[in-house]
């Protein structure tokens, strides 16, 4: 223990058997969300502060799927643009302001700039970066730009130089999800909300035709149990349509999948092949799609790709012609040119995207024209489906499915709380100046809670840079983690920066966590998931 002065309260604990407790009184929740990614924590943070009782299971852990595996942008859809949907990005924009106020030291602007190598290219693009500014109005994050081609090369130094006939910069933002996640869900616990992870939903339960709760399962002892609710929230993001399906059959009518899946791979390089506090966007490559790199937690993100997928494993991994076509186009656009042997770890997201509802042969396999607008549900039964969307705007999201739920469920009218100086667990307190997220991890991501982190056992014993003894306990204690992986891939973010050190890492996680929780901490499980993701295929 340190010699810390702590002025700030004690976090909130999250230990398990606490939690499970909670769950098995008899009593009939106001909301019960199934769903513990940016949808489903949202949806619970807005309901507590509306006043309702609230229980969130999440089958897995918080953010393991979609939510943890995004490109890090807080941003309104430079290419929806072009699609025409003006309203959602004008939307975007201005919930991205918020996000970035809730939480400045997970989510903070991040200047992009977008290099020109044709002529027209810049004016073109430019007018249309312009406008993204215009629609942002008062929620913009800076002045775009344009720069003639010396001023490139200064502002992003990795671009490649041969034929560079000038560039626009514009601004959007950057954040840690998984982390991000974590913090809604603590903050969702303080307004009262119950939320646990590693507890499936097995079935729903219905009562004279409507959804009355669900039955789920303790997935670490085995044990299932009853709960009751007067409005049930399917947040389950791409895998939506399971409960959707068995609620179909229950009722006795067929249910149309809801969601069309698309796989976005990412690439993580280190920061020498793109030096600098700035992100690169090709808003259209050689097939029309569109690359980033972007610098986050000392490292360099390079992707993504847009690909539809007829199925959605939990685990989904980067196809090897995914990986050649991201590895090709960043060796068009960046001076030093990265090969498979350069990249640090490999990783793919499921993208739930709405099904349109006419989609022509031509246009099937065709993810990147569907529109990320969210969709929600309400069947005959009562269940509230909702999927959709993006992570920036899950705060709208929430708002949508909570006046939904109140509309079929009877729900008491909401408590009114102010949301100007609403922050989420572990903001600074203003005129704090937190270090940006191009920049290495450490102390500084806990924002206010660094005091705590440091007093804790094993403050000082650092394990690899950006994590210490003591982060493994905070994990354990205050952050839900019950796992090697929970750690390693989103309280710490080691796997996706850096696999081959995250399988380095994973037996003193693991020794720390059998001290904290006196549970298997799932070594060899992970050990097999960082192989996959420090393994090109």
């Amino acid at each position: 223990m340190s010699d810390v002065v702590l002025t700030r309260p004690s976090p909130l604990s999250t230990r398990r058997e606490d939690l499970l407790a909670r769950l098995a009184t008899p009593q009939v929740w106001d909301l019960l969300v199934v769903g513990g990614g940016a949808t489903g924590l949202g949806i619970a943070l807005q309901a507590a502060r509306e006043g309702l009782k609230v229980a969130l299971l999440e089958a897995h852990d918080l953010a393991q799927g979609t939510s943890s595996r995004s490109t890090k942008l807080v941003h309104g859809g430079v290419r929806y643009l072009a699609q025409g949907h003006w309203p959602l990005v004008q939307e975007a924009l201005h919930e991205r302001r918020g996000l970035l106020e809730r939480a400045p030291h997970l989510a903070q602007p991040l200047a992009f700039v977008m290099p020109a190598y044709r002529w027209g290219e810049q004016l073109f693009y430019g007018a249309g970066l312009k406008l993204y500014e215009w629609l942002a109005a008062s929620a913009s994050l800076g002045k775009t730009r344009f720069l003639n081609a010396q001023a490139t090369l200064a502002s992003i130094p990795g671009v490649r130089a041969e034929g560079l006939r000038g560039g626009v910069q514009y601004w959007d933002g950057q954040f840690d999800d998984a982390r991000l996640a974590v913090a809604l869900a603590r903050t969702a616990a303080l307004e009262g909300a119950c939320v646990v992870n590693h507890v499936p939903v097995l079935s729903l339960l219905h009562d004279k035709g409507r959804v009355v709760g669900v039955r789920a399962q303790d997935a670490e002892r085995g044990l299932s149990f009853d709960l009751r609710a007067a409005c049930v929230i399917n947040a389950t993001g791409v895998w939506v349509d399971h409960l959707r399906v068995a609620d179909g059959l229950e009722g006795g009518h067929a249910t149309a999948p809801l969601v069309k899946p698309s796989q976005g791979v990412h690439l993580v390089v280190d920061a020498s092949f793109w030096p600098g506090d700035k992100a690169l966007l090709v808003p259209k490559t050689a097939d029309g799609r569109v690359l980033f790199a972007v610098p986050w937690l000392g490292k360099v993100i390079l992707g993504t790709t847009d690909t539809a997928r007829p199925d959605a494993p939990r685990e989904p991994q980067p196809a090897s012609e995914e990986v050649d076509w991201i590895l090709k186009e960043a060796g068009r656009y960046l001076r030093k040119a990265p090969g498979r042997a350069d990249v640090l770890s490999a990783w793919a997201g499921l993208r739930p995207l709405a099904q349109p509802l006419a989609t022509s042969s031509a246009q099937a396999g065709q993810t990147q024209k569907i529109s990320r607008e969210h969709h929600v549900e309400v069947s005959a039964s009562g269940l509230v489906s909702v999927t959709g969307g993006k992570w920036t705007t899950y705060n709208a999201m929430a708002e949508d499915v909570m006046k939904q739920a109140r509309m079929h469920a009877g729900l008491k009218p909401p408590v009114k709380k102010p949301t100007k100086s609403f922050h989420l667990v572990g903001a600074p307190g203003v005129g704090a100046v937190p270090n940006p997220l191009s920049g290495p991890p450490g102390a500084h991501s806990y924002g206010a809670e660094q005091d705590w982190l440091r007093a804790m056992p094993g403050g000082q014993e650092v394990l690899a840079p950006g994590l210490t003894e003591a982060m493994v306990r905070f994990a354990a204690r205050h952050e839900y983690a019950r796992s090697v992986e929970d750690v390693l891939a989103r309280r710490s973010r080691i796997l996706f920066l850096d696999a081959p050190l995250a399988l380095k890492l994973a037996p003193k996680v693991a020794h720390i966590l059998r001290e904290e929780l006196a549970i298997d901490p799932q070594l060899g499980a992970f050990e097999a998931l960082a192989q996959a993701y420090a393994c090109c295929p």
